[in-house]
């Protein structure tokens, strides 16, 4: 399992996204499925998966069995978090073979996309190991599946950014443009007023350069996050350098690299000394991986 704590998904939450998966599916009925009606037998089946993965999604898998029917039964093998390779069985699913048919493919659908996003984080994980950097999401998520999808990046090894605009305060480079060119002092003014916000995770800025905005920004008290946006290794190790002298050994912000990040290059900004790593990919990107369910 990884060692990153997972934060127990709120099924309630997304109980109308899985809803709305089955009515989309299911319609008025499982027309092919009514034709076998009266061979309706006990049956058991296999959720496997067909290549390297890491496992999310049980507790949905679970929530859709129910509405099919609640003689279908679901018995974990491996659970959310943990890695599962070529034939591994997941869990065993057993009850009637018609309601099983009817709910193998919306119960598919869901953990095939999130185990690919757990998959997909695990991978970036693994790529910056052995330094202090750590894989954040971002809010670049499917419509609907925010929850879920950040629930995924935590099985994977990865933390959350902010939720939503609501719960973190992250001032980007078209707010300090709406500022002007002398940021400076009307920006000190509103991290004095975020830090009184209730209710916010932290207070980030976003800064495009190191020269002309880092060095002002590194001097406001109040930021806990300085987003480092579509820079290369040079520009990196130049911010963390400065940041580093500037603010000498009291708090320092912690650094976010962000823009552009790939499995290629992800372990040498790594290396640069930045604190987080803020990964689009992992869920706009990610693939849904192979899992059957198997008689």
């Amino acid at each position: 399992m990884n060692n990153v704590e997972i934060k127990k998904l709120n099924i309630e939450k997304v109980q109308p996204l899985i809803q709305m998966a089955i009515e989309e599916d299911l319609g008025q009925g499982d027309i092919t499925s009514e034709l076998f009606a009266e061979d309706n037998r006990i049956a058991r089946a296999y959720i496997v998966s067909r290549e390297e993965i890491v496992v999310c999604g049980m507790d949905v898998v679970a929530e859709i069995l129910k509405y099919y029917n609640k003689r279908l039964k679901l018995k974990i093998h491996i659970g959310d978090g943990h890695r599962a390779h070529v034939g591994s069985r997941l869990a065993t699913v057993e009850g009637p073979l018609c309601s099983m048919h009817s709910a193998e493919r919306v119960m598919l659908n869901f953990i095939q996309r999130l185990s690919g996003i757990a998959t997909t984080t695990h991978k970036f994980v693994m790529a910056v190991e052995g330094t202090k950097a750590k894989i954040y999401d971002t809010r670049k998520t499917t419509p609907g599946w925010r929850l879920l999808e950040k629930y995924a990046v935590r099985c994977g090894g990865g933390f959350n950014h902010r939720l939503g605009l609501y719960d973190g305060i992250l001032i980007k480079d078209n707010h300090l443009a709406q500022l002007g060119r002398n940021f400076y002092p009307k920006l000190k003014k509103i991290i004095s007023a975020a830090r009184k916000v209730q209710g916010t995770k932290f207070v980030a800025v976003e800064v495009d350069h190191v020269d002309d905005q880092l060095n002002y920004v590194l001097k406001i008290r109040g930021i806990d996050i300085v987003l480092l946006d579509n820079m290369g290794q040079w520009q990196l190790n130049h911010a963390v350098a400065m940041r580093n002298k500037m603010c000498g050994k009291g708090k320092k912000p912690l650094l976010e690299a962000s823009g552009n990040i790939t499995l290629n290059n992800v372990s040498a900004i790594a290396q640069c000394g930045i604190d987080r790593i803020a990964v689009g990919a992992i869920t706009h990107s990610a693939t849904s991986v192979d899992i059957g369910l198997d008689r």
